[in-house]
């Protein structure tokens, strides 16, 4: 895949058995100290349950780290700077590590220098213990079982609910925003969030209803189509904005927990979907696909209702959706699902 890899996604545990040993003695005392009491009315002690474990949080957090994506955007949305973050490998033009809607949010509280962590090659225990933070934000993450044992011999670590890569931009808000003591907050501004989505969504009536596939082919092998499940967030949000998922891709997923799949191009033209939402690697690899024998049967394809997906910033904004980026995406990509929308009738 052209964005996000899947190998990448699945390969965040390395050295775990010594990142366990030097991280040993490490943890916090106060974010892990059972005796420690709150003050009266602060809304702490909180626990928060994830698919991996539990997590409490006995006081506000002033130290807080983010791990994997959109967790940082839910912080600085609500007013928090993280003391360490994720630096952005894809999709930051400038190259600074920080995706630019997140930039936006952190310029306006003054954290631009947040130091960065690098998780090219798994989670950087050492890095993330010498940062001593308060809790350990991963709601929207691929923590395998162990990641997260690890990381919760550091801080508090808020996991994911229910499937790796799998938690929709609200739940990630709202488990992030629990751990944060910000839960208000994070109600009112994802309602904010969904109120400008419906807005945009409002000028192409079109869209409603209409099926849609996601995929994903490469000019390196284009004989497999990468399809995402319903599991993934990046399918949710687009549910979100009025549109179902195609049968095909439903009844490939079934009692499937994994964000995606692969199929044959030459089941290409059973993807009954009415629109198509495409990351390819180029303008004339696109041009390539709809050219292809097989690849253009794809019934979408055949129609142009295609939404393009090659811009990399582009792509992890509406990829990994966030309080922070569904607003910076939305007027570029709603009038491309409505114009692809449009072609479907």
């Amino acid at each position: 895949m052209p964005h996000l890899s899947p190998s990448r996604r699945l390969s965040l545990a390395a050295g775990l058995a010594a990142a366990a040993l030097l991280l040993g003695g490490c943890a916090s005392s106060a974010a892990q100290d059972p005796a420690a009491k709150p003050a009266a009315g602060t809304g702490f002690p909180v626990t928060i349950d994830s698919k991996l474990g539990s997590a409490t949080i006995t006081s506000r957090p002033k130290r807080v780290v983010t791990v994997s994506w959109t967790n940082q955007d839910v912080a600085a949305a609500l007013g928090v700077v993280p003391v360490d973050m994720p630096f952005a490998s894809y999709g930051d033009n400038n190259k600074d590590g920080i995706l630019p809607w997140t930039y936006d949010a952190l310029k306006k509280l003054k954290g631009t220098d947040v130091p960065l962590h690098d998780e090219t090659d798994g989670i950087p225990f050492e890095a993330i213990g010498d940062a001593q933070p308060d809790v350990i934000l991963a709601a929207y993450s691929g923590l395998t079982q162990e990641d997260f044992d690890t990381l919760s011999k550091i801080a508090p670590v808020v996991g994911y609910p229910d499937k790796p890569w799998g938690t929709s931009w609200k739940e990630t808000t709202l488990m992030d925003a629990k751990a944060l003591g910000k839960e208000k907050e994070a109600k009112a501004k994802i309602a904010s969030t969904e109120k400008l989505m419906a807005a945009e969504v409002a000028k192409y009536p079109k869209i409603a209803g209409k099926t849609f596939a996601y995929l994903s082919i490469t000019s390196a092998n284009p004989d497999a189509i990468t399809y995402y499940t319903p599991n993934d967030a990046r399918v949710q949000f687009v549910t979100e904005l009025g549109l179902k998922n195609s049968p095909t891709v439903e009844k490939l997923s079934k009692g499937s927990s994994e964000f995606y799949g692969t199929i044959s191009a030459e089941n290409a033209d059973t993807i009954d979907a009415d629109i198509v939402i495409l990351y390819a690697d180029s303008d004339e690899a696109l041009d390539a696909i709809a050219q292809n024998p097989l690849l253009g049967q794809i019934p979408a394809v055949k129609r142009g209702a295609v939404v393009p997906m090659i811009d990399t910033t582009f792509i992890m904004s509406t990829s990994a959706p966030s309080l922070l980026s569904i607003p910076w995406a939305l007027d570029k990509y709603v009038p491309l699902i409505g114009k692809a929308a449009a072609k479907a009738d």
